[in-house]
């Protein structure tokens, strides 16, 4: 057990530790991270939003459990379990498996809120169970009281004939589940609230703001622990003991049947709470009277240059200007924004400057907002509105509501002398971690990278990166492919044994606007650790519309599992066409219909909650023509996914994340290349709605 608790314990410290002082203890949870008492589920979700990190243990189980409450209704949980002996002696079951739960009723001052859950409902079926559970607080708030009905392991103990079988004998009966690896992951809908149900129920009382007892009359009779693991069932009541932290995190002990003592933590992280609320970045530049700003900045002769003192004041700010054109009254800059996330305060920023810098005849500014050279959109203020809303109270959406925001298709600002081309490069350390190998489920390697790009003109780029490892298992790892179709995914534990200099990519890239709502791409080289060859997409996106549609085309070829120059005989034609909808609210949907690295046809769904603050977490399936057999483990493509913008953590303008993407496992279905630079996310900040989402930011 001990051998992963360091790792968890670090990751759950580094993000508790981002958190602002967060409300008192309010509900349990349960040890398997979702709302709940012990082991069993109550009938609360989480607040909207927030994301749980829970781990807990006892003598030969650990559960890693990942939870998120994607909308004020619904959360979604990704568990990793590791179960000693549970399959012989010396067998240890790594077990992956998620979980979904909707709240049917809020709470009221009469009723309790309802909620009706599925648990391990695309796994191996280990913890498969389905439940519907109530919860009332009384006293203040200070107890909850749970009630619930469940079926599978929570009709196991207990148990008695399917209510539901009113509604048809097939409630009556459960179905088997997976009976061999290749049916893992398939959604076992024979099984969802089906066979023997039986009652569970329990408290949570508040003794104080940080002190929290629970007990509960558990349905799950653990039977399979019972027979392979040497557990002990006394008594079907379970306790736990909880302390909660001022940072969010919760540690509990508990005792399990009568039998098992065992502990946990709980870490929150709540996207909207930013560790340095405010941020503590430089401040922006006051706007300067029209006056003294002409007489100490401008100079006609010199503002196309790139030491003009437009250009050096925009530098200041993180911004570089690409491009700049004036006439009697307005001016037009082209911007690359390199430092802040949030493109709308670059947008503010860059309006400053041009306030304190052009001549007061100058009453509109045009500001284009760019990506890998092509103009996105142009933001067009007024300089009375700026003037006049500097420290008006509501001026953020007064602002907004005076800027046009447009398709910028051309670009009305001339490039600069000299502006290209652009020179870059980075040394830096690199992490790369690859999880749920059953040998061992946490690998990684750590190493130094080199990249380079040149910028040759306007949306034209080379570009290369070389890793070199220093220290890591990742060659460790002695699974062997084992897929019968084409080995596009499941040889990445070959390419991850190279140990010495590797070519992680080396390309030409080229970016362009071939019309309005239009943008374009091509890609040749390296693109990838596994895969060279060539991409090209097209996308159709209209500034102010939450529809967006794509279309790309690859050939991809292979690489040898040295990662340096050559090729191996395999090579495909793939492409799909995509559509993606920004529904409000931070809900982003995408879909992709097309031809996998596998050769296979089929879709992927795609679904992001992503927050202002650039908080983003999603989760994402795939179903092609492949049957599940031929699949293997895990049926079809699945994951979730989460990042985390430096910037929200530091409280400094930074255009970083943290990202992490979970697949419970690697097959080659469903597989598809990975080209950088995708346009739909390369242009997605400067569009109108993210634009709106962030101009909170836009006067800071």
């Amino acid at each position: 057990m001990s051998s992963h608790l360091p790792q968890v314990l670090l990751i759950g410290s580094m993000l508790a530790a981002t958190c602002a002082e967060a409300a008192e203890l309010r509900f349990p949870v349960s040890t398997y991270g979702t709302p709940g008492l012990v082991d069993m589920p109550s009938g609360e979700v989480f607040p909207d939003g927030q994301l749980n990190i829970a781990t807990s243990f006892n003598a030969k189980t650990q559960k890693y459990n990942l939870a998120f409450q994607i909308s004020p209704k619904l959360y979604g949980g990704f568990r990793y379990s590791v179960l000693d002996n549970l399959d012989g002696p010396g067998q240890n079951r790594y077990d992956r498996s998620f979980d979904l739960a909707y709240m049917l009723l809020a709470e009221t001052a009469i009723r309790p809120s309802v909620v009706v859950g599925l648990r391990d409902f695309g796994g191996t079926g280990l913890f498969g169970s389905e439940y519907v559970a109530a919860t009332k607080h009384l006293l203040d708030d200070s107890l909850a009281l749970t009630a619930g009905i469940g079926w599978g392991r929570f009709g196991s103990h207990g148990g008695f004939e399917n209510p539901l079988s009113v509604f048809g004998d097939a409630f009556k009966t459960r179905g088997a589940g997976p009976v061999s690896i290749e049916e893992v992951g398939r959604l076992e809908t024979d099984q969802w609230f089906r066979g023997d149900a039986a009652l569970f129920g329990g408290l949570a009382y508040q003794i104080n703001d940080r002190i929290q007892i629970r007990a509960e009359y558990s349905s799950d009779a653990y039977a399979r622990e019972i027979a392979h693991m040497g557990f002990e069932y006394k008594s079907p009541v379970n306790v736990a003991l909880t302390y909660g932290f001022k940072s969010g995190t919760d540690v509990s002990a508990y005792v399990l049947h009568g039998s098992k003592f065992g502990v946990m933590a709980n870490f929150v992280l709540s996207p909207e709470n930013p560790k340095v609320p405010g941020g503590v970045g430089e401040a922006p530049p006051a706007l300067m009277s029209r006056q003294s700003a002409a007489a100490l900045s401008w100079d006609a002769g010199s503002v196309a240059q790139k030491d003009s003192p437009l250009a050096l004041a925009l530098a200041e700010q993180g911004l570089i200007l690409d491009g700049v054109s004036t006439t009697n009254d307005s001016a037009t800059v082209r911007l690359i924004n390199t430092r802040f996330d949030a493109q709308a305060q670059a947008i503010g920023r860059a309006a400053r400057v041009m306030a304190n810098t052009l001549p007061s005849n100058i009453s509109t500014f045009k500001i284009e907002s760019t990506a890998k050279g092509m103009t996105t959109s142009r933001t067009t203020l007024h300089r009375n509105d700026l003037e006049a809303l500097e420290y008006d109270l509501d001026g953020s959406r007064a602002s907004f509501a005076r800027a046009d925001i447009a398709d910028a298709a051309r670009s009305e600002a001339a490039t600069l002398q000299g502006a290209y081309p652009n020179y870059s490069w980075v040394i830096q350390p690199y992490f790369e971690p690859s999880l749920f190998d059953p040998d061992n489920p946490i690998r990684a390697n750590f190493g130094l990278q080199v990249g380079a790009a040149v910028e040759a003109a306007r949306g034209l780029v080379f570009s290369g990166l070389v890793r070199q490892p220093l220290l890591g298992n990742l060659d460790e790892s002695t699974r062997e492919s084992n897929s019968i179709l084409p080995h596009v995914r499941t040889d990445s534990a070959t390419y991850a044994k190279r140990s010495g200099v590797q070519i992680k990519s080396l390309m030409v890239e080229k970016f362009f606007r071939p019309g309005t709502n239009l943008y374009a791409r091509g890609t040749v080289g390296y693109l990838e650790t596994m895969y060279g060859g060539a991409s090209g997409e097209l996308l159709w996106r209209p500034v102010s519309s939450p529809l967006a549609l794509g279309l790309e085309l690859n050939y991809a070829v292979k690489r040898d599992f040295d990662q340096l120059f050559g090729f191996q005989d395999y090579d495909i034609v793939t492409g799909h066409a995509s559509g993606y909808y920004d529904f409000g609210n931070g809900y982003l949907g995408q879909l992709d219909v097309g031809r996998y690295l596998a050769g296979d046809y089929g879709v992927t769904v795609s679904f992001d909650r992503e927050f202002n603050n650039g908080i983003r977490v999603g989760a994402y399936f795939t179903l092609t023509d492949v049957p599940f057999t031929d699949f293997g483990e895990g049926s079809f493509d699945k994951g979730i996914r989460f990042s985390i913008p430096v910037s929200w953590i530091s409280g400094m303008p930074n255009q970083n994340d943290y990202g992490l993407a979970i697949s419970p496992v690697t097959r080659d279905g469903g597989a598809r290349l990975y080209v950088p630079n995708r346009l739909f996310e390369l242009t997605r900040d400067s569009q109108t709605n993210e634009l709106e989402d962030q101009w909170g930011r836009f006067w800071r």
